[in-house]
C-alpha cells in the first residue's frame, strides 16, 4: 500500500466524522452549504475566517452549531465602541483580603471566538485580538497564557452600516484566512426557514471530540500538494501584484497584490479542501475553489477599477481564468 492510498484510508475515517458534523449542523442551518464547507475548512487548516454578509444570514447560529457539534468551547463577544482590550482577553483584580492579583481569562480563551460586528469596536481591541489570532497566545500583566488547541476566530462584518464603525486596515484583515460573503438564501431555502421558524430549536449533540479535531488538522498538514501545484499557487498570487503580466487590459487595476501568507493560505486551504473531497492530494480545482475566499480580501482594487465596476471577486476570476497549471 502506497503513501497516498494509506493516507486516504486514514482519512476516510476522520471524514465521517467530519460529515456527521456538517450533517448535525443542518439541523439547526437551512442551505448555507458553502458557508458550512469553509467554516470547516479554516478550522482543519487552523486559521480563522472573517465571515460578511448583511443581517439574518444565520452567521452566529452557523458558527455556534460549528462549536456544539464539534464539542469545542465557544465564546461570542460583541464589539462595541466601549470594548476595552480588557474584555477580550482578561485583566488582573485585585484582592483585598490577601493583597495579591489574580488574573481572570477573558472570552478569547475558547476553542471558538465569535467576534461579532468586529468592525465596531476601536483599534486597540482590534489589535489585541488579531494579536490573539496571530500568536496563539495573550499576556495579562506580566504572565503569557497560551490559547486552546485548536483555537479558531470567526469574526463577522456587517457590510451595509458603516456609521459608528472603525474599518479593519488592509494589513490586518490579511491575518485572516479566509473572507466569506454570504448571500441570501434561494426561495425554497427562505420557504423552510419560515417553516422551522416556528418549531422548538434543534438540540444538537455533539458528534466529535477535540483529540478528533485536532488529528483531522494534523492529518491535512500530510495532504500533498506538489511542486508543479506549488508553482500554480505562486503563479496566482503574483499575478495580482502584476495583472498586466498575464494580460494587458488588466494593467492599472490592482493597487496592492497579495503577500506571500495568501500563498500559504491558499497552500493550506487547498489541501483541507482535498480532506472534504476524501483526497490525499490537492488537485488545481482545489486551489480554484478556495481562491476566492483566500484573496478576495488580500488585494486592492485601483480607483479606476472600482469606477469601472470591477471588484476584487471580479478580478480575481480574470486572474482564474488567464494563470494556467504550468
Amino acid at each position: 500500500m502506497t503513501e497516498i492510498e494509506e493516507l486516504e484510508r486514514e482519512i476516510a475515517d476522520v471524514a465521517q466524522v467530519v460529515e456527521a458534523a456538517r450533517t448535525e449542523m443542518g439541523r439547526v442551518l437551512v442551505g448555507q452549504r458553502y458557508m458550512v464547507d469553509r467554516l470547516l475548512i479554516g478550522l482543519l487548516c487552523n486559521g480563522h475566517v472573517l465571515v460578511e454578509g448583511v443581517p439574518g444570514l444565520a452567521k452566529t447560529t452557523a458558527v455556534k452549531a460549528l462549536a456544539q457539534s464539534m464539542h469545542l468551547s465557544f465564546s461570542r463577544i460583541q464589539f462595541t465602541p466601549d470594548l476595552l482590550p480588557a474584555d477580550l482577553i482578561g485583566t488582573q483584580i485585585y484582592q483585598p483580603h490577601d493583597g495579591e492579583f489574580a488574573t481572570r481569562l477573558g472570552p478569547v480563551f475558547a476553542n471558538v471566538l465569535l467576534a461579532d460586528e468586529v468592525n465596531r469596536s476601536p483599534a486597540k481591541v482590534q489589535s489585541a485580538l488579531l494579536e490573539a489570532m496571530q500568536e496563539r497566545q495573550v499576556t495579562i500583566g506580566d504572565q503569557t497564557y497560551p490559547l486552546p488547541n485548536p483555537f479558531l476566530v470567526l469574526a463577522t462584518q456587517n457590510p451595509v452600516e458603516q456609521e459608528g464603525t472603525y474599518p479593519l486596515p488592509e494589513a490586518q484583515v490579511d491575518r485572516f484566512t479566509l473572507k466569506l460573503s454570504v448571500t441570501y438564501p434561494s426561495l425554497d431555502e427562505e420557504l423552510e426557514v419560515i417553516r422551522r421558524s416556528s418549531a422548538a430549536p434543534a438540540e444538537l449533540r455533539p458528534v466529535a471530540t477535540v483529540e478528533q479535531v485536532v488529528r483531522a488538522q494534523q492529518m491535512v498538514q500530510r495532504i500533498r500538494v506538489t511542486d508543479v501545484l506549488m508553482r500554480y499557487i505562486v503563479d496566482l498570487v503574483r499575478a495580482t501584484r502584476d495583472p498586466a503580466s498575464v494580460n494587458k487590459k488588466l494593467a492599472g487595476t490592482i493597487e496592492y497584490g497579495a503577500s506571500p501568507r495568501a500563498s500559504i493560505a491558499l497552500a493550506a486551504t487547498a489541501r483541507a479542501h482535498a480532506f472534504l473531497d476524501g483526497r490525499a492530494y490537492a488537485l488545481p480545482e482545489d486551489v480554484k475553489a478556495v481562491a476566492p475566499d483566500v484573496l478576495r480580501h488580500r488585494i486592492l482594487p485601483t480607483y479606476e477599477a472600482e469606477a469601472d465596476g470591477l471588484t476584487p471577486d471580479n478580478l480575481v476570476e480574470r486572474i482564474l481564468s488567464l494563470v494556467d497549471v504550468t
